[in-house]
């Protein structure tokens, strides 16, 4: 069965011919108070991502992922790989708190803080109207020949796209290896670190591949975020919508007519511009429903009210709203599925807090030597040897370091002889004898609590396996 001329909006996406070539968008600049907000939103967001690598807190970047050498840093606190666990939920809060999102007010996410859109619509397609000019200017700049002026300005812009290309490389790479160690290589000189420069180059390319070309196919595409849309949203959840009852009314939409009573006539307040159409920065028309490719940019609403305020029309044709408002007037309401993720994130974030209250500064691993049995020394007393390793998790040095045993009782002695120090941020290993009263173990395997202390502050408790003669009764 043919799908029906006003239907085929289903059966492919706007970025497509119907050869199934690309189709290139050329979105008329948009502006507005949304816009306005958007543009505010954005570059506070941009900011802070250029600004956060190289802003310290007690020594440690503010923000750090260097996943080579397991060194994370979060809002200054710094974590390691036995830390996994509190990234575990942390992930966990983020994709919950997403699906709430989500749910509740569609994909806000993609049009006000996704990277992707901030930097391809604030400041790659910004470039473009100052190069190229506006949607039409840029139409009849594609199709010219290369002349001069043409040549000109394609050389310009996508110099442009990949200095700013290779300057987003660096950031992110300041948040991989850190600021320090990248002003490092600057001033060192690229031919040092060559390695470094390719991966470099690599990104850069990557990235001017993305807003250069691939573009809006990344949220369309490749993007998994925007196909869980059809399993999230319902007709409740809030998006940017186009208000049919009114928009079509009884007659449809048509054109506008001076002096004309629509309200009489039975013709929807819509007067079929197709301004909403050409500023979308994914080419859909949004009159056609919540469609995948639609990112809640709100371009076409700010679009939609100055058209309604030029013609003297209402003004929220296109607005946020849920499906259920626009077809019973029915206002949000905090549903069973939003109460339930609610709880859920309230859970985890529980859980998170408890477990970075009992986080310790100081992580304390002590093992067993493999192979190792126990000792019988004179006195009845039973040695065994033992590994530490200690983990200073803080940006200061831990000095005096000992050990106590707290149960059963018993003495330790570390093979290094005098004080034990960890440096910031680092370990400290060796080895120590633990030794104890036969009369106090009870059995082949006993549990032995050792308690560690930094002078007279204690820092962490740790327990170990302490092997002793096997008792026959």
């Amino acid at each position: 069965m043919d799908t029906p001329e006003n239907e085929r909006f289903r059966d492919s996406i706007g970025t497509m011919t119907e050869e199934g070539k690309r189709a290139w968008v050329y979105p008329k600049k948009p502006s507005g108070k949304l816009y306005q907000y958007r543009k505010y939103v954005s570059y506070i967001l941009l900011a802070f991502l250029f600004i956060a690598p190289f802003v310290k807190i007690n020594g440690n970047q503010f923000l750090l992922f260097n996943v080579l050498e397991r060194r994370f840093n979060l809002f200054g606190f710094p974590f390691w790989p036995q830390d996994f666990y509190l990234f575990v939920i942390m992930m966990l809060i983020g994709v919950v708190f997403i699906i709430f999102f989500t749910a509740a007010f569609g994909r806000i996410f993609c049009g006000w803080i996704c990277p992707q859109t901030i930097f391809m619509e604030m400041v790659f397609r910004r470039i473009e109207y100052w190069i190229d000019g506006d949607r039409g200017a840029q139409i009849r700049l594609d199709k010219a020949p290369w002349n001069a002026e043409k040549i000109r300005k394609r050389v310009l812009k996508w110099f442009i796209f990949f200095v700013i290309s290779f300057l987003i490389a660096n950031i992110f790479l300041a948040y991989f290896i850190g600021s320090d160690r990248l002003i490092q290589y600057v001033f060192e000189g690229p031919l040092e670190h060559i390695s470094t420069l390719i991966s470099l180059l690599i990104f850069t390319g990557v990235f001017y591949f993305i807003f250069a070309w691939f573009r809006e196919q990344v949220c369309i595409i490749a993007c998994p975020y925007g196909r869980l849309q059809g399993v999230l949203l319902d007709n409740k959840s809030i998006v940017v919508a186009y208000d049919h009852k009114r928009g079509e009314k009884e007659v449809g939409r048509a054109k506008f007519k001076k002096n004309e009573d629509r309200e009489a006539s039975g013709k929807g307040d819509c007067i079929d511009c197709f301004q909403c159409v050409n500023v979308c920065p994914t080419g859909i028309d949004i009159r056609n429903g919540t469609q995948l490719e639609c990112i809640n940019c709100t371009a076409c609403i700010d679009e939609c009210d100055s058209i309604m305020e030029a013609v003297n029309l209402p003004k929220g044709l296109i607005r946020y709203a849920s499906e259920e408002n626009i077809e019973k007037k029915a206002p949000f309401k905090f549903t069973p599925r939003l109460k339930g993720y609610t709880a859920v994130l309230v859970i985890l974030i529980g859980v998170l807090a408890g477990l970075l209250f009992l986080r310790s500064d100081v992580e304390a691993n002590i093992l067993r030597l493999p192979g190792q049995l126990y000792e019988h020394k004179d006195g009845n007393i039973i040695s065994n040897v033992f590994t530490y390793k200690l983990l200073n998790k803080t940006t200061k040095n831990i000095e005096n370091i000992h050990f106590k045993l707290k149960s059963p009782k018993g003495t330790i002695h570390p093979v290094k002889q005098g004080t034990i120090m960890v440096p910031a941020q680092d370990l400290a290993e060796g080895t120590l004898f633990i030794e104890i009263n036969n009369s106090a173990l009870s059995g082949d395997k006993n549990r032995a609590v050792i308690e560690v202390y930094s002078g007279d502050d204690l820092i962490e408790t740790t327990s170990v396996t302490f092997l002793g003669p096997r008792s026959y009764k």
